[in-house]
């Protein structure tokens, strides 16, 4: 029961249907599961073999899936890349995964290049034009065609996802076999079952959980997945999309939901393919949810809520009560138990906030190379998500705080100690705290409060963005700066978080916008 398996039974029982689209190309079932027993041939012919980390960093495409796959089919392990990282986090995770090969997209190639010089990897296969490593598709026409016998266990490691922590270096999260598919089949499920006819699309990048979880539950069930493109997102071309491909589930964060349904003339597009409708990983508004419903009657809309720890999706809102409920993250998805603990693991009365807490089988494994953290996260038996959240009257589930110190902007989690860390070493600044600040367009947008070592010579929102850039992912990167004269605390010396999130939240200090 892995990915690789559910690819080897439709290539067998239906090969001509389409498994995969990208930008106008197909892979039937039979042409994908070819192309992934060459790919894990030629890894094995290159020394590539059970156990074994193979990473990749590339953009969205028909390589990435194969990739995934002929990893399962090796019994090696999975570890996915965010392409949006620096060379030197794209190195720590090269690193601290141990990989040993490398897929990697020839747009990447430069930030690859420089990561290997921090941390080599043995075997490196470039898909597109360049110079780095050997070209992915004459690889796979070298390679024999025969599928190699291997068992694999199912509840050994699928991937490795790494996402980040408080002490401000990634920790990643191992999936299992077991744990990937257990979520595909209690979605299905819980979502009341479609047929292999769909068309899906994740709608998101595929290093990234949502993405490659997203995409499981329709090759489950030997249905089309739609991969959508990397880059900037257009609300024109995706609804042309949804029409070309008649897509009938899509997975997207709340403003790129808001930018599709501001589109001039949707009412006049055959948009009757879409069935469901997802959302999740921001908050949004009780208006947006109504116009959603409203431009798409025929599908129902549903909230996803969880982490990458949990395969992610633990909590489903569905339909109607996304307005009905609006502020929920739902109720437990099925496979999925939960309470709600105080810091002694008790469990808070109802309508009383507390740590939600979870035991299902699609929880990860561990934390790679990291078992005080892993026997943190699971200490009583049960998993911490570090979400604090109350229940209502008729067992649904908001999320009040996160006791975790993180910032969800546009769908990407923001961890704060990993940018406090970076600014915290430029040179003009003696101290700095990040908080989250609404934002219309993501939901929240990270802002930096700090002090200057020097209040005559405080460093410019030009200096500390050119610092940022150079040694995190964008999407990291502070979106404005507030120069204070010192960060309120508490008497024991911590940083005061909650009033700085009141003072900006209420405007009372002027930020200075990053260029």
């Amino acid at each position: 029961m892995t990915i690789s398996d559910q690819l080897a039974r439709w290539a067998r029982r239906t090969p001509d249907v389409i498994a995969l689209r990208f930008e106008g190309t197909g892979r039937s079932y039979a042409e994908w599961d070819a192309r992934v027993t060459r790919l894990a041939n030629a890894l094995a012919d290159r020394g590539i073999g059970a156990g074994d980390r193979i990473a990749v960093l590339a953009l969205n495409g028909l390589e990435v899936m194969e990739a995934f796959v002929a990893t399962a089919r090796l019994g090696a392990i999975g570890v996915p890349i965010n392409f949006r990282l620096v060379a030197d986090e794209v190195a720590y995770v090269l690193a601290d995964s141990g990989t040993s090969a490398l897929v990697v997209d020839a747009a990447l190639a430069p930030v690859a290049a420089k990561a290997l010089q921090q941390s080599p990897v043995g075997v490196v296969l470039r898909i597109g034009e360049g110079d780095l490593g050997e070209p992915y598709e004459e690889v796979l026409a070298a390679a024999g065609t025969e599928p190699r016998p291997l068992d694999v266990d199912e509840d050994g490691a699928a991937f490795i996802m790494y996402t980040s922590g408080t002490t401000g270096r990634p920790k990643g999260a191992v999936l299992t076999h077991h744990n990937l598919l257990m979520h595909a089949f209690c979605n299905v499920a819980h979502l009341g079952g479609e047929t292999s006819n769909q068309v899906a699309s994740p709608g998101a990048p595929l290093f990234h959980i949502a993405g490659l979880a997203g995409s499981l539950p329709s090759l489950l069930l030997g249905g089309t997945n739609v991969i959508t493109r990397s880059g900037g997102f257009d609300p024109v071309a995706t609804l042309d999309l949804i029409e070309r491909e008649r897509i009938s589930s899509i997975f997207l964060v709340p403003a790129m939901w808001a930018a599709i349904v501001a589109v001039p003339g949707i009412a006049d597009r055959d948009l009757t393919c879409l069935r469901r409708i997802s959302w999740g990983a921001a908050p949004a508004s009780t208006t947006l949810l109504q116009t959603m419903i409203d431009t798409f009657p025929q599908a129902e809309v549903t909230t996803a809520f969880g982490q990458t720890e949990c395969s992610p999706v633990t909590c489903i809102l569905r339909g109607e009560d996304s307005v009905r409920k609006i502020g929920s993250v739902g109720t437990p998805m099925l496979g999925v138990e939960v309470r709600v603990v105080d810091e002694a693991m008790n469990d808070v009365p109802r309508g009383d906030v507390g740590e939600i807490v979870y035991r299902s089988p699609m929880v990860m494994k561990e934390y790679w190379n990291k078992p005080e953290a892993t026997a943190d996260a699971f200490h009583g038996g049960w998993f911490h998500s570090g979400d604090l959240v109350r229940e209502d009257e008729d067992g649904y589930f908001y999320v009040v705080d996160r006791k975790k110190d993180m910032i969800i902007s546009g769908g990407e989690n923001i961890y704060c100690a990993e940018v406090e860390d970076v600014l915290a070493a430029h040179p003009k600044v003696a101290e700095v705290a990040l908080i989250g600040v609404p934002d219309e367009r993501y939901g929240e947008a990270p802002l930096a409060v700090l002090a200057p070592r020097d209040a005559d010579d405080p460093p410019t929102p030009e200096e500390l963005a050119a610092w940022c850039r150079e040694r995190l992912a964008g999407y990291k990167n502070p979106r404005e700066y507030s120069i204070v004269g010192a960060l309120p605390r508490n008497p024991s010396g911590k940083v005061l978080k909650t009033t700085l999130r009141q003072e900006h939240g209420a405007g009372s200090l002027v930020a200075q916008p990053a260029v």
